[in-house]
């Protein structure tokens, strides 16, 4: 039987942008979003703010809407697991450089540190690279909360 494992993933945006990023010594991993396990006894939304920290570096980050959660089997890369994933949409509240390398310490996988991410910002709602493993679940959320609340798209 596949173990459960509690991830919580972070739409991180700054503007019209969201955060993603690649592996550069890992090609195979794809692009993805910041996310991670969540520690026994911790709220997801608080694992979201904890984990985008550690990944990205970035320190003011404020906490935004729960966007949907998604159990996906992670069978299809190997893995004898179920991820019950969380979404939020956290906002980036400073003004970020446009690319940059952060090397996460202690990932939650048990893999030696760093693991190396090259970040970039990707335009909504059109120019978002396609991500891997259902990193984008709850995009279609995320766009709609930026319509609903106002927030508009550049060209």
């Amino acid at each position: 039987m596949s173990q459960t494992k509690h991830k919580a993933f972070a739409y991180i945006t700054h503007n019209n942008r969201l955060l993603v990023f690649s592996h550069p010594d890992f090609p195979e991993a794809g692009i993805q979003v910041p996310a991670g396990t969540i520690e026994d006894g911790e709220e997801p939304g608080a694992a979201a703010l904890r984990e985008a920290f550690e990944e990205t570096g970035l320190t003011n980050l404020a906490l935004g809407e729960f966007l949907g959660e998604q159990v996906r089997d992670m069978a299809d890369f190997g893995r004898d697991e179920i991820h019950h994933r969380h979404f939020y949409h956290l906002r980036c509240t400073e003004n970020p450089p446009e690319t940059w390398k952060h090397g996460e310490m202690h990932p939650s996988d048990g893999t030696p540190g760093p693991i190396v991410f090259q970040f970039f910002w990707a335009t909504l709602p059109n120019d978002i690279p396609p991500l891997i493993a259902d990193h984008d679940a709850c995009l279609p959320q995320l766009i709609e909360n930026f319509y609903a609340g106002g927030e508009c798209f550049g060209d």
